[in-house]
C-alpha cells in the first residue's frame, strides 16, 4: 500500500492513475523530456529502423527491486531493534486503549493566548472617570464580580470595596465590623484616588474572589469530597483488560504473522518507531469507523469485475491484479457508476472491498506470499476530464496511502505512450530508488514481451498477448507455455509425432507476428499423402491474436507447424500443445 524527500511510502505511491491517450501539445517539449522518456519515445518512433537488441528499444524500467526478509531473526540488527520498540509501543496503546478512542483534540495555539493578554494590557485606563470604570469592569468580568461604584462608600482605601450586590458574586462576602462612614468626597479626589490605585484594585479583586470562593471548600460536607476519592479507589482496584486490535484478521500481537505486517508499517515509514505506530493506530480507527470487517460480506454487485480484477499469479507465486479504467469509455458504465453520489461510493467501497478480498488469499507467513503485483493497462484510459472518475480514484488511492503499506511488490504500466512516462516523470522523482524500482513501463509494442519477464506467458491474459483465457477448457495454468525466439530471415518448424490414433490441440503467438503461419500433417506410411491443416498465411502485427487449432491423428506420423519469419527483426515465438487419446 524510506525515500531521499522522507516522504512516506505507500500504496499510492505505488498505484498509476491513468490518464486518457493524446499526443504531445508542442514539438518542442521533447527537448526537455527525461531520459526515460527519450528512449520510449525513439524506440516507437524509430523501431524499424534500429536492430533488434538496440539499447534505445529496451524498456525503460528501474533496478529490479527486492523484497526485503521478513523473518525477525534474518532482519539487520537495527531493523530488529526497531521492530521490538513498536511492539512495545503497541503493548502500551493496547493497555491504554488507545486505539478504539478517538484522537485528541488540537492544543490550543499558544500564539492567541498571548495577543488577548496584550490586548487587555493594551486596555489600560487613561486618567478618566469613565476609563477608569470600564477598565475594572473588563477585570471584574473574568471572575464574574461587578466594577465598583463611585458613590458607594469604602471600609478601607487599601482593599476598595466592589459593588455590594450579592446576586453577582460568587459566594458570600466575608463580613467587616460596622464602621463609621468616612466624609463624602469630592469628584476630584475620587477620580484621582482611583487612578492612582487602579493596579491595587485588580490585585485586591483577585485576592478577595480568591478567599471567597476558597471559604466554601473547607465548609464543604466530607461525603462531597470522599465521592471522587471512592471513585479512584474503584477504578484502581478494576483495571480495563488490554483491548484486542486485529487488521486483515490477524491480531497485532500475536505471532509471527503480526511481525510481517508491523514491518510492512516499518518499510512504509523508513523504519521510524514512533511514525510507522502512528500510522498503524490510524489504520486500525480508520478500519472501525468504515467497517472494512463486515464490508468483505457486503453484496456490491460485479459490475466492475471487467475494471478490476485479479488473474493469475507471477514467476514468484503472487497474485496478478488489474486496472484496466479504458472500460469506462463504456458510456453505459460510467453513467452507472459515476452518475450521482451514491453510485460514486459504492464503486469506492467496492474497490476496498476487492482490495480486501485480495489481501486476505495472503498468507503472512514470513517465508510465504505477502505481497501482489498491480498491472496498469493504460489503453484509451479515459482523461482527467472524467472528474467524477478521478474524484473517486484519488479518494481510493489516499486510503490506500493511508492504510495499505508495502502490499504492491512490482507495478507494470503497460500500452504506455511516450508523453505519459514524460508527463509522469517529476512525479516519480520524489520517492526513493527503492520505491521508484517497482515500476516498469512498456510500449504497446513491448507490452507483452514486458510481461513475460515477470508473468509466465500462460498466466497473462489474451488480451494482455498471454495465452490464459478466461473460462477456457482446453489448457489450464498448468500447462506452461515454450518459448523460442526466430531469427530474422529464418524458418522455425515445431514437430509432433504420433505412432497411434489421438488429438492434438495447440495454441501458440508471435510478438509482434509479421510471420507467415501454416501447419500440416506428414504420415509415416511411405507413400502417404501430405495433408494441409492450415495453409500458410501472413499474420500482421495488427491482428495480434492467439492461433489456435486442433487436428485428429488417424494413422502414424507427425504434425508439422511451421512459422516463416522474413523480416529483418528476431521474432519471440510462444506456444503450448496438448494431446487427447482418442477412447
Amino acid at each position: 500500500m524510506a525515500e531521499e524527500t522522507h516522504k512516506p511510502e505507500s500504496t499510492v505511491a505505488e498505484v498509476v492513475v491513468p490518464v486518457a491517450e493524446k499526443p504531445a501539445e508542442k514539438p518542442a517539449e521533447k527537448a526537455v523530456l527525461p531520459p526515460e522518456a527519450e528512449k520510449l519515445a525513439a524506440a516507437e518512433s524509430a523501431e524499424a529502423e534500429k536492430p533488434a537488441d538496440s539499447a534505445e528499444a529496451k524498456i525503460a524500467q528501474q533496478v529490479s527491486f527486492k523484497e526485503e526478509t521478513n523473518v525477525a531473526s534474518e532482519l539487520p540488527e537495527l531493523h530488529r531493534k526497531a521492530l521490538e520498540d513498536l511492539k512495545k509501543l503497541i503493548q502500551e496503546a493496547l493497555e491504554k486503549h488507545e486505539f478504539s478512542s478517538p484522537p485528541p483534540p488540537p492544543p490550543p495555539a499558544p500564539a492567541k493566548v498571548e495577543e488577548k493578554a496584550e490586548e487587555k494590557k493594551e486596555e489600560q485606563p487613561p486618567s478618566t472617570t469613565s476609563t477608569t470604570t470600564t477598565t475594572t469592569t473588563a477585570v471584574s468580568d473574568e471572575v464574574a464580580v461587578a466594577p465598583p461604584s463611585e458613590e458607594a462608600p469604602k471600609t478601607d482605601e487599601a482593599s476598595p470595596k466592589v459593588e455590594e450586590e450579592p446576586a453577582k458574586i460568587v459566594e458570600q462576602p466575608p463580613t467587616t465590623p460596622a464602621e463609621e462612614p468616612e466624609p463624602a468626597k469630592t469628584p476630584e479626589v475620587v477620580v484621582a484616588e482611583e487612578e492612582k490605585t487602579v493596579e491595587d484594585i485588580k490585585e485586591t479583586i483577585v485576592v478577595e474572589v480568591a478567599t471567597t470562593t476558597a471559604a466554601p471548600v473547607l465548609t464543604e460536607p466530607e461525603s462531597v469530597e470522599e465521592t471522587p476519592k471512592e471513585a479512584e479507589v474503584v477504578v484502581e482496584e478494576s483495571p480495563k483488560e488490554p483491548e484486542e486490535v486485529s487488521i486483515w484478521g490477524i491480531p497485532l500481537l500475536a505471532d509471527e504473522r503480526s511481525d510481517v505486517i508491523l514491518l510492512k508499517f516499518l518499510r512504509a515509514r523508513d523504519y521510524r518507531v514512533k511514525d510507522a505506530f502512528t500510522m498503524i493506530r490510524n489504520t486500525a480507527r480508520w478500519r472501525k469507523e468504515f467497517e472494512v470487517d463486515s464490508l468483505l460480506d457486503e453484496d456490491l454487485g460485479n459490475d466492475y469485475e471487467k475494471v478490476v480484477f485479479t488473474h493469475g499469479v507471477d514467476k514468484q507465486g503472487r497474485p496478478v491484479c488489474y486496472n484496466v479504467f479504458g472500460e469506462f469509455q463504456n458510456k453505459e458504465l460510467y453513467q452507472n457508476t459515476f452518475s450521482d453520489a451514491e453510485k460514486r461510493k459504492k464503486f469506492l467501497r467496492w474497490l476496498i472491498q476487492f482490495l480486501e478480498k485480495t489481501i486476505r488469499t495472503l498468507d503472512f507467513s514470513p517465508e510465504g506470499i505477502n505481497s501482489f503485483v498491480l498491472v496498469n493497462d493504460l489503453k484509451n484510459s479515459p482523461g482527467y476530464g472524467k472528474r467524477d472518475l478521478y474524484k473517486v480514484i484519488d479518494k481510493f488511492l489516499e486510503i490506500l496511502q493511508d492504510n495499505y503499506p508495502e502490499f504492491a511488490a512490482k507495478q507494470l504500466c503497460i500500452n504506455v505512450s511516450w508523453w505519459y512516462l514524460a508527463y509522469n516523470w517529476i512525479y516519480l522523482t520524489v520517492f526513493t530508488p527503492r520505491s521508484k524500482s517497482k515500476f516498469v513501463f512498456a510500449s504497446p509494442s513491448k507490452t507483452a514481451e514486458t510481461l513475460f519477464k515477470y508473468i509466465a506467458p500462460e498466466q497473462v491474459p489474451v488480451q494482455f498477448g498471454g495465452h490464459s483465457k478466461f473460462g477456457e477448457h482446453e489448457f489450464s495454468p498448468a500447462d506452461t507455455v515454450t518459448e523460442v525466439t526466430i531469427k530474422p530471415g529464418s524458418k522455425h518448424p515445431i514437430e509432433f509425432a504420433f505412432s497411434e490414433e489421438t488429438e492434438l490441440v495447440w495454441e501458440l503467438r508471435v510478438i509482434g507476428w509479421d510471420v507467415s503461419y501454416g501447419a500440416e500433417f506428414l504420415p509415416t506410411k511411405e507413400g502417404g499423402y501430405t495433408l494441409n491443416i492450415a495453409k500458410p498465411k501472413k499474420v500482421t502485427p495488427a491482428d495480434e491474436p492467439v492461433i489456435c487449432d486442433t487436428f485428429k491423428v488417424t494413422e502414424p506420423g507427425k504434425v508439422v507447424i511451421t512459422i516463416d519469419n522474413q523480416s529483418s527483426k528476431k521474432k519471440k515465438l510462444l506456444y503450448r500443445s496438448k494431446v487427447k487419446t482418442s477412447q
